[in-house]
């Protein structure tokens, strides 16, 4: 019988242990029309409970089977995956549009997000928690150092809130970081550009911030003569809006040789 689950490090479990914070974040899905959510790595259900009392369908997915035996047992009617979240066919768990919930484990937080964005034709919302660093970056705007490749991917998607930041006294075991709870909204548009090289674009050019646009995106064999005419290649990759990159991948689009 399993009593308590221990929080292992390889699997970067931090778990939430303050009752408010999970209501304050459960609230969080109130705000958006979606009818069914995943929760990811529950851990032992202290998000979950309060999800639960939505009137939602609630599904949850978690890699640590000592986690999985704990919420069998607290909360049998959960219907709980034991799987690696990266790894799944998540849309087969669903059979319409579903959010993402959850206190991500900071290790792969960043995979969890690219992973939305791969799915996001059926993911209109997401809320989860993050390493506050991370939280900022995916919520910062341009003219700023902690503007980047997240930013611009998610933003591309997704109107970004940062909810509320978070200590690390409200962990067991704490991490060494603060935490803050982002919620994203699906924009809903028209993606008339080229997703995968509006991709492409960004990671290259911030790969290379500190050169102008000229020269982070060689790569893409652009004309020198019609880079010329481009006054965006004058520009920094954080100089740059959403906007100005979804208009720059139609232009390298149509000039690249």
């Amino acid at each position: 019988m399993v009593k308590q689950v221990k929080a292992k490090k390889f699997l970067g479990q931090h778990f939430l242990k303050d009752e408010s914070i999970a209501q304050n974040t459960a609230d969080i899905v109130d705000r958006f029309d979606v009818k069914a959510w995943l929760e990811i790595g529950p851990g032992m259900g202290v998000l979950t409970k309060y999800l639960i009392e939505k009137p939602i369908e609630l599904k949850a997915i978690e890699l640590d089977r000592q986690s999985v035996a704990f919420l069998e047992k607290e909360m049998p009617t959960l219907e709980v995956h034991s799987a690696d979240f990266l790894r799944v066919e998540i849309n087969h768990l669903f059979t319409s549009e579903y959010g993402i919930i959850g206190n991500f484990p900071y290790n792969i937080s960043s995979q969890i997000l690219f992973k939305i964005l791969e799915n996001k034709e059926h993911i209109p919302a997401f809320c989860g928690m993050f390493q506050l660093e991370v939280g900022q970056r995916i919520a910062a705007k341009p003219h700023n150092k902690t503007y980047g490749i997240l930013s611009v991917l998610v933003q591309a998607f997704y109107t970004v809130t940062l909810e509320f930041e978070i200590p690390p006294t409200v962990f067991s075991p704490p991490p060494k970081v603060q935490s803050a709870v982002i919620s994203g909204k699906r924009i809903e548009q028209d993606v008339d550009w080229n997703v995968s090289m509006f991709f492409d674009v960004v990671k290259t050019a911030f790969q290379q911030r500190r050169k102008t646009l000229s020269n982070a995106l060689k790569k893409f064999n652009i004309p020198k003569d019609s880079i010329l005419t481009n006054q965006m290649f004058k520009l920094r990759a954080e100089n740059l809006s959403v906007d100005d990159f979804k208009e720059l991948t139609e232009w390298i689009e149509e000039h690249k040789e």
